[in-house]
């Protein structure tokens, strides 16, 4: 088997990082362009981004096991 196109490659990384199409697009523009600085930039968003969501769900799951706890110590 060949190996897999760079382009083919990226393209995987970023849709596997949550990425959505307007993002993706946008990363290719820049990536045409040469600006890689505005690269980093459009991924450290993302990243920020990701990062915010998985507070979000830390603090619900935080929430659930305060229930759970409080459940199991009243049997």
């Amino acid at each position: 088997m060949g190996e897999i196109p760079e382009l083919t490659r990226l393209l995987r990384n970023l849709k596997d990082a949550g990425c959505v199409q307007a993002v993706i697009e946008r990363f290719l523009e820049l990536e045409q362009e040469g600006k890689s600085q505005e690269q980093l930039r459009l991924l450290s968003l993302h990243r920020a981004h990701l990062l915010d969501q998985l507070h979000i769900s830390q603090q619900q799951i935080d929430c659930l096991d305060y229930l759970i706890y409080n459940i199991k110590n009243k049997q």
